[in-house]
């Protein structure tokens, strides 16, 4: 099968500078380790690169980076880091971005962000000028906070907006699990409406601590599916971040203290598990696991890197006045 993983990220906290990765996650993700990680199943595995929370002065330069790893990774697009809510430095942004053709969208990370920014006049603002540019929008929230995200969706219906990780509902872990939550299930469905909104069957493992099992988490693809149809949803990996959890079994690396670590298997299980419940409710695969992804990224039009000269100058050269 092909594989078109939605939504995975790479990172190297020496090259660029990131507050939040600590512990097991503190370290390189990039090619070597993604090359352990490959999917079993897939005869033809591509990406979409989803920022991985850079500092705010970092946005350009990983773009920048991730480009350059672009073409051994199979990376063919990029999600950019961005605010929305800065007025004619966002503006400046997105132009930048467009030097940069593996650039298809952007995310402006929402989660850690006060409830109602995403329907502020100044981050619809910022949401409209993606939209004029023909990018797409990841919106990465909690589950509190998807009436904000349906909101935004009807301001601007124009706007190719992505759920990621379902919206985060809270799941429990293996041991405990918890069912969808009425309220979240009503939440998705209502963001669902909206016609150009999809969303990603992502991030349920690490919602789960990476502690989590099949039967624990089909319940809530059974809603997502119900709520946008099988052709609005696409598979995510998370790589890296839901793949750090208890030492899976036989693991000669696991912490004797038994705290959290990388899980070698974890984004193949994640992939299979969805791959068994679309079997079993007879859904389309390649639309979830390819087709849907291509689509709304645009992988496929993406204009070819220009090769004769004058060379391709990218950001840096755009934000230096090389802009002919």
């Amino acid at each position: 099968m092909r594989v078109l993983d939605a939504h995975l990220h790479l990172w190297d906290p020496e090259a660029l500078t990131y507050t939040w990765l600590e512990g097991p996650m503190a370290y390189r993700f990039a090619d070597l380790e993604l090359e352990h990680a490959r999917l079993e199943r897939a005869e033809t595995e591509k990406c979409v690169f989803v920022q991985a929370g850079t500092v705010d002065d970092d946005f350009l330069d990983e773009v920048l980076w991730v480009a350059g790893l672009a073409p051994a990774l199979g990376v063919v697009g990029i999600v950019a880091g961005i605010r929305l809510d800065r007025g004619t430095d966002t503006v400046a942004h997105l132009e930048g971005l467009a030097a940069e053709p593996l650039v298809v969208g952007v995310r402006h990370n929402l989660q850690g962000e006060p409830d109602g920014l995403a329907v502020s006049a100044a981050f619809v603002t910022g949401a409209r000028e993606v939209a004029a540019r023909g990018l797409t929008f990841d919106a990465c929230v909690r589950a509190a906070q998807l009436p904000d995200v349906a909101r935004l969706a009807g301001a601007i219906p124009e706007l190719r907006l992505v759920l990621d990780h379902l919206g985060k509902p809270a799941v429990g872990t293996a041991a405990a699990p918890l069912a969808p939550t009425p309220e979240w299930a009503r939440d998705l469905t209502e963001l669902a409406r909206h016609p150009n909104t999809f969303c990603k069957l992502s991030g349920l493992p690490g919602e789960a601590g990476g502690d989590w099992d099949a039967a624990q988490l089909i319940p809530f693809l059974d809603v997502a599916a119900d709520a946008f149809g099988i052709e609005r949803l696409m598979w995510g990996s998370d790589w890296p971040v839901s793949v750090i959890g208890p030492a899976e079994d036989d693991d000669p690396h696991a912490p004797e203290d038994g705290s959290p670590t990388y899980q070698p298997t974890a984004r193949t299980r994640w992939a299979d598990t969805v791959i068994a419940w679309a079997d079993a409710r007879g859904h389309d695969l390649d639309a979830i696991f390819w087709t849907t992804a291509e689509q709304f990224y645009r992988t496929d039009a993406r204009p070819p890197a220009p090769t004769a000269e004058p060379p391709r100058h990218g950001i840096r050269g755009w934000f230096r006045g090389n802009r002919g």
